[in-house]
């Protein structure tokens, strides 16, 4: 069995007398409530009409605008605010991180950011017309190949290279994370 110096018996006893330094049951829940009651949403959108696809791999400057009247510490940031931040890698896509806010002739700081926005396969290279061209170019190298190797247009080669061009263009699509026109991206706030 371990002994205490007396020292470390004596500081136990003080600190378990105050209550300091000893976790009370229930304590990390109550900070993590408070915490999360004292953050606030503020509900961005991006000042595009059409979708934009970004490389989950890069930083890029995106300014957007608030989509809902707001107050954040004491501040109403009316709809149309224009927040100013970027876009930046993280493990599943990209994370919107902003720095400012302009309204009304005046800038100031900003500390929010967004959870996860998620990449996905491109969907401009796994739609039903992208799948086609693939077909197509694949349909086209495997009648090549039949004529090459000597097997003339079998119909095999043209449709086993047709669904080789599916499979090739399907897997091969890089990841984008993507946000339609008018999609609200959630930023938290403190």
């Amino acid at each position: 069995m371990k002994t205490l110096p007396v020292a470390s018996l004596a500081l136990m006893t003080l600190l378990g007398s105050t209550g300091i330094g000893l976790p009370r049951p229930g304590v990390a829940a109550e900070v993590t409530a408070q915490a999360k009651q004292s953050t606030t949403l503020v509900e961005v959108v991006t000042q595009s009409e059409e979708t934009l696809y970004f490389n989950p791999d890069t930083i890029y400057a995106l300014p957007v605008r608030v989509d809902r009247t707001v107050t954040l510490n004491g501040v109403t940031l009316p709809v149309g605010t224009v927040v100013e931040g970027r876009l930046e890698p993280i493990e599943g896509g990209l994370r919107y991180v902003a720095s400012h806010i302009q309204a009304g002739g005046f800038r100031r700081s900003l500390v929010a950011s967004s959870e996860v926005l998620r990449d996905i396969k491109d969907p401009r290279e796994t739609s039903a017309q992208a799948i086609a061209g693939d077909a197509a170019i694949g349909a086209a190298g495997g009648a090549v190949l039949g004529v090459i190797l000597g097997r003339g247009l079998d119909a095999g080669a043209i449709i086993g290279g047709a669904a080789t061009g599916v499979i090739v263009g399907n897997v091969t699509a890089q990841r984008v994370v993507v946000i339609e026109a008018g999609q609200p991206i959630i930023l938290y706030a403190d």
